[in-house]
């Protein structure tokens, strides 16, 4: 079992983070305080995996006293499993625009003159927390991707890879425009198996299609230079947070140019080590 305490400023991206982390197979819990910290890790121990990895949010609203958090914690790695912390930080500048846009209250408010106060004393009371933390980031100048960027890099064994999906799907231009793609490529350059009487029945999964649409040298050429393309662009969306990419490859009716070239788009993609589903929305539709 893996636990992972959040903790850190108000205003400094807890809550951002903890939905990163949800994400990413985590089942989180917000303001537990310390007090129930240690039988809800012995209830999550018995939950025959469900609960495998769990984060804790835990901040300024929730602490009665650090000494027993320090103690649930030193309790919590001698426990089978793993035991992290996680602080999250940011300048007070930071934070005090933050509260500013939000116009949300700082929780310590009601027990300082002026919100540039109270930021102050979370961080002086904060401090002996961030002493035990195994991971600090300060978000001061770190973006909601960057971020999770970063989470991933941490706590996600997959990589940054494995934190987007990639959606691949064939389709008609004369069925219209998937709405939900975010990169369209357009096959009706290509050589088309419709004219063939043989092939017509058939579509782009079926191997004749498929070799009659690959036989062709500007076929070839064209995945080539759009794998060469992915190669490039996939790592940079998933560093920047992007968690699904959905591609588009059209032909005239979304029967063969589309769907062969789509597969083999896909195979390609599952090779890089992305998680990829293969669909072909027009695949199966009448002419």
């Amino acid at each position: 079992m893996e636990i992972l305490i959040i903790s850190g400023l108000s205003g400094a991206g807890k809550s951002k983070a903890a939905s990163y982390l949800e994400d990413m197979g985590f089942y989180i819990v917000d303001n537990m305080p310390a007090a129930m910290i240690l039988k809800f890790a012995e209830f999550c121990a018995g939950g025959n995996g469900r609960y495998d990895r769990v984060a804790l949010v835990y901040d300024v609203r929730t602490a009665s006293s650090f000494t027993e958090l320090f103690v649930v914690l030193d309790q919590l790695k001698a426990m089978d499993g793993v035991c992290r912390m996680l602080f999250l930080e940011a300048s007070p500048e930071t934070i005090i625009k933050r509260y500013k846009e939000t116009r949300r209250r700082h929780p310590l408010g009601d027990q300082a003159d002026s919100l540039e106060e109270a930021v102050r004393k979370e961080r002086e009371l904060m401090a002996p927390v961030r002493g035990r933390a195994d991971f600090v980031i300060d978000t001061s100048r770190t973006s909601t991707a960057q971020l999770r960027g970063e989470l991933l890099r941490l706590f996600d064994t997959r990589g940054e890879k494995g934190g987007m999906t990639v959606n691949v799907t064939s389709f008609g231009f004369k069925h219209g425009l998937p709405l939900e793609a975010d990169l369209v490529f357009d096959v009706r350059f290509m050589p088309n198996p419709f004219y063939i009487e043989d092939l017509r029945p058939q579509t782009g999964l079926d191997a004749p299609v498929a070799e009659y649409v690959f036989s062709f040298p500007q076929t070839r050429d064209f995945l080539k230079k759009l794998e060469d393309l992915l190669a490039f662009t996939l790592p940079l969306y998933a560093e920047e947070g992007k968690t699904t990419l959905s591609i588009a490859v059209g032909c005239t009716g979304g029967h063969h140019r589309s769907v062969a070239v789509t597969h083999a788009l896909t195979e390609y993609i599952r090779g890089l080590g992305y998680q990829v589903s293969e669909n072909h929305r027009d695949m199966t539709r009448g002419s």
